[in-house]
């Protein structure tokens, strides 16, 4: 018998090696009918107890009790609505497993659903007093920012130079990248001592405020199509210039991550090893509970860091902001779902409850759309965070020739300042296909076309 096969019977993944040297020792014995086997080991699965000094099951009744002692009793998974078509196998494998986890009590996967790390891109988990880090993710707080501009829109072609050297001048690109000069907002003024790592990153942090990383990450100019008015945006029907951003917390935001993370991970129970980077932090220990304030932390900065990109830009371009929407995806919220406190992990997916603005953004060649949230609860009011990948960043690089589809969107009347081949309209799903798939979370109010794009252009590996 193998892992997996051990595994429908009932022996976890961690007992597995002690299980098969069992299964060695029992079919040596004279006149063992083998047949048996699977039944004997279900029984020790069940009662390891009534196993104990048995002579060859001792030690693999000893292991299970050993971790029942230790791992926290998991309900059966609970079961999730999908919303999409296009969504890879292994996208559905991630949200299973996040579905294991013993405090997990609601979930759905989004319709831009792809493979992460972890909790997959476009998954909600809902958990009671638990916190699983990778579930946030890497670039905690990563955010969408749309800024309306008072310049007119034939301004875009007809003092290009000007936008682009806006963009150029205004931000900064690329794992590790700083501004020459260290901005300033009031975020850096926040107590940063709250752990050891946003102590240790606050120079960090500090050098790279108002910067936009890697991979996934833009700042664009283009025509905001608004098609009706809401009250929590003062931008009437009409076309307008308006910047759009997506950053987020950068190299600290990863340290934050990347250290609670493991220390979940060296405290997942051996039953849950498989979970890995699933591993969570209770909210009744210390760690769970700096976790969470350093995760709160980074999703100022990462609000901070837009405002600075926005005040920059704008200033080079010498247009007044007339209104912003923004929000946040990779993050954990607490929030109150079926009369319970939960926290509510968006990883890749835009924060919807009823009446309130977000950005969805499709790619460089395409749309992005302001919306206005349905507040459904069977998605624990959320939506997709974008169009979502169909291919990994080393096949795009493999099947894309990056200058050809610059000159390509360039015929559009779509100027590429830089980007790589892994980040070009064919990596992405057709984002009104994916609008069309959640209208029943979200409704579009304004349609933002992209007209002067920048992003990394290094080739760097994406931070979130």
């Amino acid at each position: 018998m193998n892992a997996r096969q051990l595994e429908k019977i009932g022996i976890p993944q961690f007992a597995a090696n002690t299980a098969i040297q069992a299964i060695q020792k029992l079919a040596k014995l004279p006149d063992f009918d083998r047949r048996s086997i699977p039944g004997r080991l279900q029984q020790v699965a069940e009662s390891p107890q009534l196993f104990l000094g048995d002579p060859i099951l001792d030690a693999l009744a000893k292991e299970l009790l050993e971790d029942a002692s230790s791992a926290p009793v998991a309900a059966a998974p609970v079961k999730y609505r999908t919303w999409g078509s296009l969504i890879d196998p292994q996208a559905f494998h991630q949200m299973d497993n996040a579905c294991q986890i013993p405090s997990t009590v609601a979930a759905a996967l989004m319709p831009d659903a792809h493979v992460g790390y972890g909790l997959p891109i476009g998954g909600v988990l809902a958990t009671e007093k638990a916190v699983v880090p990778y579930a946030v993710g890497v670039d905690i707080a990563c955010r969408m920012k749309l800024s309306v501009l008072d310049l007119p829109v034939e301004s875009l072609d007809r003092t290009f130079e000007r936008y682009r050297a806006a963009l150029e001048n205004g931000t900064r690109f690329g794992v590790g990248s700083e501004h020459a000069k260290p901005q300033h907002h009031e975020v850096l003024d926040r107590d940063w001592t709250i752990t050891r790592i946003t102590r240790e990153h606050f120079d960090k942090a500090r050098r790279q405020l108002g910067t936009s990383g890697s991979g996934n990450h833009f700042v664009e100019f283009g025509v905001l199509t608004v098609s009706e008015s809401d009250p929590n945006f003062a931008v009437p029907p009409g076309s307008y210039v308006a910047l759009l951003s997506h950053s987020g917390s950068r190299g600290a935001g990863a340290a934050v991550c990347s250290t609670y993370s493991a220390i979940a991970r060296q405290r997942l129970p051996r039953r849950y090893q498989h979970l890995d980077r699933l591993a969570w932090l209770d909210m009744d220990t210390e760690a769970g509970q700096e976790y969470f304030a350093a995760m709160n932390l980074m999703g100022e900065y990462a609000a901070a860091n837009h405002a600075v990109i926005h005040r920059l830009v704008s200033h080079l371009l010498g247009g007044r902001i007339l209104d912003s929407v923004e929000n946040h995806h990779n993050f954990a919220w607490l929030e109150q779902h079926a009369g319970k406190d939960v926290y509510v992990h968006r990883k890749g997916a835009t924060p919807a409850g009823k009446g309130v603005l977000g950005v969805i953004p499709g790619s460089m060649g395409s749309p992005a759309y302001v919306v206005r949230g349905l507040g459904n609860p069977e998605s624990l009011n959320s939506a997709s965070h974008g169009a979502g990948r169909v291919m990994s960043r080393t096949q795009a690089q493999q099947k894309f020739n990056f200058k050809a589809v610059q000159k390509s969107l360039e015929a559009r009347g779509i100027r590429v300042l830089s980007a790589g081949a892994d980040e070009v309209p064919g990596v992405y799903k057709d984002i009104e296909q994916v609008m069309a798939e959640q209208v029943d979370l979200v409704q579009p109010i304004a349609r933002f076309d992209p007209r002067i794009v920048k992003m990394c252009g290094d080739g760097s590996k994406a931070e979130d």
